[in-house]
């Protein structure tokens, strides 16, 4: 493949497997815990960190990582003592930060609102070492949480009140799944853009349910979605000019579209076959029902 002869390419590519991996694990939490559209507010925190370094020269990766995170925990916050004015404040946090970052960003010396676009919508060609570096590391943060601490997190998305009567640390855990999506976003704004991050962290996760209802199968799937759909849309933007970031979420949509067709009749032909192996002596109604774990549990 020629597009390997490329430096650029070579970190693109590297760069899309990591979003491909840590944006599903971050998001299945996300959507257990019914927070699907965080990522999307984090990305528009993160903005501000976007301009700020540019206004001080410093790595926008990284500053972007400080202020999502800062974000991040303030969205928690929010959410714990916020109440009926929650809302609006997580509104204010939302757009202030991409005025933030807009305005940061023509405050820079030479920016423009053009140097946001990379970020906002993603760019194979402006993904440097450096950034290849934080991308790394961000990387394997949020892969050690998310499956070194799967049990606990699953706990805490499902049910907080039994997991606070459990003994696990609930406030704590919720704090570091803010955290870990927040350091997911800033993984994944060189490749997808941070308008278009929530998507990856989301539609793979609801594309793997189609197929599985076991937590461990639905993380699989749900990662070697993402890594397909990232390296796919990596691979088709350099062979035919078209925005990275958009070509991944369509691709992404496209698997959950054929994902949820397939479905449909597998789960019709299970049934049937459930139906069959019932005993000929005893109606449906009167059959005892097998026992199994609640919804979404089995094979954490």
């Amino acid at each position: 493949m020629d597009l390997l002869d490329y430096a650029f390419m070579q970190r693109a590519l590297l760069a899309a497997v990591l979003v491909g991996i840590t944006a599903p694990a971050v998001g299945i939490y996300l959507v257990q815990r019914r927070q699907a559209l965080m990522g999307d507010g984090i990305g528009h925190v993160a903005m501000t960190g976007v301009g700020l370094g540019f206004l001080l020269s410093w790595s926008p990766v990284w500053m972007a990582t400080l202020v999502s995170v800062l974000g991040a925990v303030l969205m928690e916050l929010i959410r714990w003592y916020g109440k009926t004015r929650g809302d609006i404040a997580l509104a204010m946090l939302f757009y202030g930060g991409m005025a933030g970052g807009v305005m940061f960003i023509n405050l820079a010396p030479g920016g423009s609102n053009a140097n946001l676009t990379s970020y906002l919508f993603g760019s194979l060609s402006t993904v440097s070492e450096s950034d290849v570096t934080a991308i790394c590391v961000l990387a394997a943060f949020v892969v050690l949480v998310t499956l070194g601490l799967r049990r606990q997190l699953f706990a805490v998305s499902q049910d907080e009140e039994f997991a606070r009567v459990t003994g696990l640390p609930v406030r704590a855990l919720n704090l570091l799944t803010a955290v870990t999506a927040a350091v997911t976003v800033t993984v994944a704004m060189r490749v997808v853009g941070l308008l278009l991050v929530s998507a990856l962290m989301v539609v793979p996760v609801a594309a793997a349910q189609q197929l599985s209802r076991s937590f461990a199968a639905t993380f699989a799937i749900a990662v070697a979605i993402g890594v397909t759909v990232t390296i796919g849309g990596t691979v088709t933007s350099y062979y035919q000019d078209v925005p990275p970031g958009a070509t991944i979420v369509l691709l992404t949509i496209a698997a959950f579209i054929l994902l949820a067709a397939l479905a449909t009749p597998l789960a019709r032909r299970r049934a049937r076959a459930a139906a069959a192996r019932q005993p000929a002596g005893d109606p449906a109604e009167c059959a005892i029902p097998a026992t199994r774990a609640p919804e979404g549990t089995a094979g954490v």
